[in-house]
């Protein structure tokens, strides 16, 4: 069951960063930055006046992760991009810029225009560029009458991206054991972390302390400007939801019409969003192991039960920890990549053939399938290129979250994850010392995402999202304070809901985007 070009950047564009299990993160920046004094325009004033030069979009670099140039547009168009201009440091806008990649498909009815609609699907690290067109037939009602517009975020793909090691380098890192057993492999695991951080402080140091959330929603700020929006119509996936929150928080009365889909919860912080996560993979892979069950005698793994599976795959883990299986082309499939690329099928309920496929034929030895999984998790295409996902990934999430945990500290914390999740609970609580030896400190322990006086945005929960768990929903409805967060549950499974395929989310967001109807916060779909 191979898994398609299409599919295969599906899975990467879903992806958050288990290796570091801080994906979707937490901030508590709080104070809103005044702008510095002038007696004149600002070089932020002059960069908002811009012209954008728009050109067909050539095929993505490496970067953000190779393939071809976008498809034509359902029903003929064609895609358009350029760079705009940023402050590299908005504290001094006078100062250097950034070039930030953006891809846009005009709206179809420019007379009902309501203006441009930008995305932000997650990671942090995913290339919106390639993303957008990859979801086109997805969102081509919303296309009706908006301008639909990515970008990718500063250090990411085109955008001056975040690069920390070599193809041959980041081979090796990935090939790791990210749950050390002794000492001797909590010292090899820390020397890791300390090449991965010294390379990217070597390579990319001079933007690392810009890259962070706080700077991509000015950017998303200024991008609104320059395209001619009087508010931002925001759609934010994942991580997005994130970003959309502090840009709401840092500019509250230039929100127009937005959604949050696959909410990150904003006050779990490092810990709690990595046992938040630990559980939601959890429940996912019972959710998994049960309907393999119901497929009355068509599941190929053994077991009668939830529980059996599950010490199916636990066994398989422990027996790769000790000796790793033929993987692809002379790699071999370790424990943390069979972790990797387990947690990778779980992003989608179209993927669990996959991994049944993959368990059964790691068990026999083959350890191709779930490698080719986990490569997809870190960004590495078949020919052994990466694009810079996780390496952007890191970078953001770093200069972020104030936290630095050892691993000593890390260690501390095990049980707790442990008991969160039989399967990924270790792996999870491992990586809360990913960024014990980053260059940068860190921002903020929450992100501040109160928005009082914004326009009203759509969050919406999926009671089965292993990688933003449901309860995230409620909290950024609370967060984003009275009369702003409308809540819409989607009870199915997966990352996200719109792009679920339930006609009932479908219909309430496309209702809210391009006629306005704000539905009840509460709303149930089934």
């Amino acid at each position: 069951m191979p898994i398609s070009a299409a599919q295969r950047a599906a899975l990467i564009t879903a992806s958050a960063l288990l290796l570091t299990s801080q994906t979707t993160g937490c901030s508590d920046g709080g104070q809103r930055a005044a702008p510095p004094a002038t007696n004149g325009p600002t070089g932020l004033d002059r960069l908002a006046a811009q012209k954008l030069e728009w050109a067909p979009c050539l095929p993505p670099n490496q970067d953000e992760g190779g393939g071809p140039a976008p498809s034509p547009l359902p029903g003929g168009g064609s895609w358009e991009c350029t760079y705009l201009s940023a402050p590299l440091d908005y504290a001094k806008p006078d100062g250097g810029t950034v070039d930030l990649a953006l891809i846009r498909a005009k709206a179809r009815e420019q007379g009902q225009r309501i203006g441009s609609l930008i995305f932000n699907f997650g990671g942090p690290g995913g290339s919106g560029v390639t993303a957008l067109p990859g979801f086109a037939s997805d969102f081509e009602d919303l296309r009706s009458r908006y301008d639909l517009v990515s970008f990718d975020p500063r250090g990411v793909g085109r955008s001056k991206p975040v690069v920390c090691l070599t193809d041959a380098e980041l081979d090796a890192y990935y090939a790791l054991d990210f749950t050390p057993d002794n000492a001797a492999e909590e010292r090899k695991l820390s020397d890791a972390q300390k090449k991965y951080a010294a390379g990217c402080q070597q390579r990319s140091g001079a933007q690392l302390p810009y890259v962070g959330t706080e700077n991509a929603a000015r950017d998303m700020d200024l991008m609104r400007r320059v395209l001619g929006d009087r508010q931002l119509h925001y759609f934010g996936i994942s991580y997005g939801t994130e970003l959309g929150g502090v840009y709401a928080h840092l500019f509250p009365q230039s929100v127009g019409r937005a959604v949050f889909d696959a909410v990150v919860d904003p006050k779990a912080g490092v810990v709690g969003g990595g046992l938040g996560q630990a559980r939601g993979f959890q429940l996912a892979l019972d959710n998994f192991a049960q309907d393999c069950l119901n497929r009355e005698g068509q599941c190929v793994l053994p077991g009668t039960s939830v529980a059996e599976i599950e010490r199916f795959i636990t066994d398989l883990l422990a027996a790769l920890d000790k000796k790793p299986i033929p993987g692809i082309g002379g790699r071999d499939l370790t424990e943390t990549q069979a972790t990797n690329g387990i947690a990778q099928s779980l992003y989608s309920k179209e993927f669990w053939p996959y991994l049944e496929q993959g368990l059964d034929e790691a068990d026999g030895g083959n350890g191709a399938l779930l490698l080719a999984l986990s490569d997809s998790m870190n960004g590495r295409d078949q020919n052994g290129r990466y694009s810079n996902l996780q390496s952007a990934n890191a970078a953001i999430n770093c200069v972020d979250y104030k936290e630095r945990y050892t691993l000593a500290q890390a260690r501390a914390k095990l049980p707790e994850f442990e008991k969160a999740s039989r399967v990924f609970g270790a792996y999870m609580g491992w990586g809360l010392a990913s960024c014990a030896h980053w260059p940068v400190p860190g921002t903020w322990q929450h992100p501040n995402v109160s928005a009082p006086g914004s326009a009203p945005i759509l969050v919406i929960g999926n009671t089965g999202d292993p990688a933003t768990p449901y309860e995230g929903a409620r909290s950024m409805v609370n967060a984003l304070g009275p009369g702003v967060g409308v809540e819409l549950t989607y009870k199915g499974q997966g990352h996200g809901a719109y792009n679920s395929g339930n006609a009932c989310v479908k219909t309430t967001t496309d209702g809210y985007l391009l006629e306005g109807r704000v539905p009840k916060s509460g709303t149930v779909c089934r």
